[in-house]
């Protein structure tokens, strides 16, 4: 396994999907590459008023901390990560990067969902592992308890 990318986006099941990537790229002796997505656009729900709308969405130091985080722990554990911030669909770009960055394991964090809530809310491990042609190895995290889902 020559190369494996981990997306993050900075929730406790990403950081998880993180622990686990850093631990098998050791292991391996694997490249390590993480990404985020940020969406191209930022929804603003109308107010009473009326007011609301879609914005460009300008990245921020907060977009960019789930990889410097990632990319520091990598280090920490005698790694040299490469990052990347990806705009637009999260599954489409993941998958996007996988296939023209040639990665041999895709790996995402999962946030233990039910099916119910799953399918309602929509799910980027379920995506990722719908539409890629890769291998893609899901980390669940805990279960998230009914009345927080």
């Amino acid at each position: 396994m020559k190369r494996i990318l981990i997306a993050t986006d900075g929730s406790p099941t990403s950081a998880e999907a993180v622990d686990f990537g850093i631990e098998l790229a050791r292991e391996h002796g694997s490249e390590l590459i993480f990404v985020h997505v940020v969406p191209v656009l930022d929804i603003v729900p109308a107010t009473p008023f009326g007011i609301g709308g879609a914005f460009p969405h300008e990245p921020t130091g907060l977009d960019a901390a789930s990889l410097k985080d990632a990319a520091a722990q990598a280090a920490e554990h005698g790694l040299v990560a490469t990052t990347a911030m990806l705009r637009g669909d999260v599954v489409d770009e993941i998958v996007a990067f996988a296939d023209s960055h040639d990665v041999d394991l895709t790996i995402v964090g999962s946030r233990g969902r039910g099916a119910i809530a799953g399918a309602l809310l929509g799910s980027v491990s379920r995506g990722v592992l719908a539409e890629s042609k890769r291998p893609v190895l899901i980390v669940r995290g805990s279960p998230v308890p009914a009345h927080a889902a």
